[in-house]
């Protein structure tokens, strides 16, 4: 037990700013946006105390432990703890929400028929980052529950009042599918609850549940309850359908915390939930899992490949990323975990910096996200431009970003279980470079197209935004140590946890086997 509760100070931070900014005074603009960037920076500059106290060398499963009974009956405590994985998300959420309020400075003046206010906008976003570390730190499964269902609200608000013309229909679909999934969890919740309490007092705490002897039977039913929730907040395919209208219809901002950081509650739902409470049931359904990966990596980039419209393509773009991420986790190999957590980290970056330089190119040109409104910007607007071929570069993993080694270590890691899937998921990096460099080829270069030529360039601020998104994804690219000094053990206990050893080098398999898992 801690005698500082790190992790609540952490997530009450942005919560008291929330409060703050929504009850300025109307009409304080400015000053509901500065103390917003202020509170988001002082979540910050917490997460990095924290992070500076993490024992990479510990062989704790959880450090800055917090238990509090909540509701004793019912076996549920208010419990926080952080293990690599949840640290480095964090991380990720409590760098990301400064550079998007920084970002989005003039979003709402620049919507003049959004339904909320300026200070109702930020204090939403703040309320996010709650909820975000929230779920990342929660080690007790109701906790986790109640912060993966409240996140929905900021979410549904963020969209419904501040996004694009569609923003009703996105923000509607986008809660009812989200809804679904946690009603699916719910149901598994209460049985594994019931499970639970066979053996004597039920609980939903995770030191108790992980390594619990559940009957497979049971398993198979209660994986699917929580799997099913975490595929579609993820989104694999075929339950992403939501992401794309999402995505579209929200402010650039918006779509970031909700693809950078949101979308990774499901993957992370998987590691933290899924893998050592059920180990069984996950090898079993592995081949299924590792089906609808591969399908969702080609789908998504083929989509992406035919888009007119950039948002929509980053967002299908981004559930191809996440096919890739899905798979390296249930290849069961520690290197393909760890490459699936780095790209989690990557994919954040990559999408920040591509959703940004995109929206501010969009609020040069009335809005539109169409890429057939553009045409020759690199000649308008250079460092816009720059900044644009960055992002496309980091989502196709060029090698020296960040991006790159979680995709090689994911690959790597498939090849190592299984040849033929890693062969076939190396080919969807043919699309994504496709798709990519089209992007810039189409909006970037040649003739400066009609209503271009004096969109002038990023300033200050905006170049203020991109940099620390551009920083990390470069400095992680060359040296990406200090992401996986504290990944690696959290995926060696998670491979402990369900009795998965690496295989040696093989030249085939045909499913997840004995002498990769052991039960």
């Amino acid at each position: 037990m801690n005698t500082v509760p790190w992790l609540t100070i952490l997530g009450a931070v942005p919560l008291v700013g929330s409060a703050v900014v929504a009850l300025l005074p109307k009409g304080r603009d400015l000053i509901a946006k500065q103390v917003a960037l202020v509170f988001s920076l002082a979540t910050l500059a917490l997460t990095i105390v924290v992070a500076l106290q993490f024992d990479g060398g510990s062989s704790q499963p959880f450090q800055f432990i917090e238990s509090v009974p909540w509701i004793p009956a019912f076996g549920i405590s208010y419990g926080l703890g952080v293990d690599g994985i949840g640290l480095v998300l964090i991380a990720l959420a409590a760098t990301l929400v400064p550079v998007v309020i920084l970002a989005g400075w003039r979003d709402v003046e620049d919507t003049p028929d959004a339904r909320g206010s300026v200070k109702g906008y930020f204090a939403l976003i703040l309320a996010l980052e709650t909820t975000m570390i929230g779920v990342f730190a929660a080690t007790d499964v109701f906790l986790f529950y109640v912060f993966f269902e409240v996140m929905l609200v900021p979410t549904y608000f963020l969209i419904g009042r501040y996004g694009g013309p569609q923003r009703s229909y996105a923000a509607v679909k986008f809660l009812l599918y989200s809804l679904l999934g946690g009603l699916f969890m719910l149901a598994a919740m209460i049985g594994l609850y019931v499970v639970s309490a066979q053996g004597g007092q039920g609980t939903f705490n995770w030191f108790d549940l992980a390594g619990m002897d559940i009957d497979p039977t049971t398993q198979k039913m209660l994986f699917l309850g929580f799997f099913f929730a975490f595929a579609i907040k993820a989104p694999l395919w075929p339950f992403h359908t939501w992401l794309p209208d999402a995505a579209g219809a929200a402010k650039p901002g918006t779509a970031v915390l909700l693809i950078g950081v949101l979308d990774k509650v499901g993957t992370f739902g998987m590691i933290r939930y899924c893998l050592p409470i059920f180990p069984a049931a996950s090898e079993f359904y592995a081949p299924v899992i590792i089906a609808l990966a591969l399908v969702g990596l080609f789908y998504g980039a083929f989509v992406a490949l035919g888009q007119g419209d950039m948002k929509r393509l980053f967002a299908y773009s981004s559930m191809s990323h996440f096919g890739l991420i899905v798979l390296g986790i249930f290849v069961f190999t520690t290197i393909g975990q760890s490459g699936s957590v780095v790209y989690m980290v990557a994919h954040g970056l990559s999408t920040a910096a591509l959703f940004l330089a995109a929206g501010f190119l969009m609020q040069r040109n009335r809005g539109s996200s169409l890429i057939a409104d553009y045409s020759g910007v690199n000649k308008a607007a250079p460092v816009l431009a720059g900044f644009f071929l960055f992002g496309a570069l980091a989502t196709l993993a060029l090698p020296g970003l960040v991006s790159f080694i979680g995709e090689f270590m994911v690959l790597l890691g498939s090849f190592q279980r299984f040849l033929w899937v890693g062969a076939i998921a190396t080919l969807g990096i043919v699309i994504t470079a496709a798709y990519a460099l089209r992007l810039y080829q189409r909006t970037m270069t040649g003739p400066v197209g009609p209503g271009l030529e004096g969109i002038g360039d990023l300033r200050g601020r905006e170049i203020t935004a991109l940099m620390p998104v551009v920083a990390l994804t470069i400095l992680l690219g060359l040296y990406p140590a200090p992401v996986l000094n504290v990944v690696n053990p959290a995926i060696d206990n998670v491979m402990s946890s369900i009795g998965a050893t690496d295989p040696a080098p093989v030249l085939g398999s045909t499913g997840t086997s004995s002498e990769g898992t052991e039960q």
